[in-house]
């Protein structure tokens, strides 16, 4: 075991996996001599050359068209978007062609494909490099959605995701990139996508979260642990497809649910959450289920105070679970 951050992880993903399998190669802008804006691919060129580690223009629709092409071609390709707010422009690709590539071909075809990019906001992005994108893709069909929390899940899902034989987004939230630490396993491993986890244990309610989420919710619970509140916290992981079976045997179990997310509440994965859990675990539910989530803003404010303002935070959560107890 060794401690790492989430950035060192995924780069230790990156680098077994192309080692293990000569057919993964690495395309996006600057993740070759520059080793990627955030250093995620630092030093593969070097060692994999530019054949299997491919600087390429800015343009995420050619980025990820030509990441198809090579999945269908036999490689397995890891397509970098350097921002999550960037990806737009590749939507059609992702949607129309990738997500849809086996049921149009009848399980003739896979997409071998997996989609890397930063997402979210608390480094002062502004609304540019800021953005939640997760719930416009978990509602795409052929398409799985992966948003690791700790290092440790960080590089188990990956790996896990450069070896399926569909598309992956895998989405990095960039706050966490150097701030969370963890011990990472020294030997090779992987984590299964679709699969949640109990970060923490508890009684008296649940909070089903992900990504940055997971460290403040965890703040929260601490907190609250001193006037014997006791919370369980589930960290989603995959948010597309979601883990319904641990999902649903938490809440019953506790009784009582939250859900946090970073993304703004209307249209979030809160909603869809909230109907799952209303419509196979209502009999169970003794209060409301409740969203704590960000305003329903065109996007994230630069300004740090504004953002400290806009942003779910450790003491929102907080006295959202205070007031949720109180039920």
């Amino acid at each position: 075991m060794s401690v790492k951050n989430v950035l060192q992880a995924i780069h230790d993903a990156l680098d077994e996996e192309m080692a293990r399998d000569d057919r993964v190669i690495i395309l996006g802008q600057d993740v070759g001599l520059r080793g990627g804006v955030f250093r995620a691919t630092e030093g593969l060129i070097a060692r994999y050359g530019e054949k299997r580690v491919i600087d390429t223009p800015l343009t995420e629709s050619a980025i990820v068209g030509v990441a198809i092409g090579a999945s269908i071609g036999g490689y397995r390709p890891i397509a970098e978007i350097q921002f999550a707010d960037f990806i737009w422009p590749a939507m059609d690709q992702i949607v129309s062609e990738a997500a849809r590539m086996r049921y149009r071909s009848h399980g003739t075809w896979g997409c071998p494909l997996v989609i890397r990019t930063p997402y979210g906001a608390g480094i002062h992005g502004g609304l540019y490099h800021s953005q939640s994108i997760e719930a416009t893709f978990a509602h795409v069909p052929g398409l799985k959605v992966v948003t690791p929390s700790t290092p440790r899940d960080a590089k188990g899902l990956l790996k896990s995701a450069i070896r399926d034989p569909d598309p992956v987004l895998f989405l990095e939230h960039k706050r966490t990139y150097r701030l969370v630490k963890d011990e990472v396993p020294d030997d090779d491993y992987t984590i299964p996508i679709g699969k949640a986890e109990i970060k923490r244990s508890g009684h008296d309610l649940t909070v089903l979260t992900y990504g940055m989420m997971v460290h403040e919710t965890l703040k929260a619970a601490d907190a609250v642990a001193a006037d014997d509140i006791s919370v369980e916290v589930v960290d989603l992981r995959t948010v597309s497809p979601l883990d319904k079976p641990t999902i649903l045997e938490s809440v019953r179990r506790t009784h009582k649910v939250m859900i946090v997310h970073e993304d703004s509440l209307t249209g979030g994965l809160g909603g869809e959450l909230a109907g799952i859990i209303a419509s196979e675990a209502f009999d169970t539910l003794d209060g409301p289920i409740i969203r704590v989530a960000a305003p329903d803003a065109p996007a994230t404010p630069f300004n740090g105070k504004l953002e400290e303002i806009y942003l779910p935070n450790a003491e929102k959560i907080e006295q959202a679970i205070r007031d949720l107890a109180a039920y």
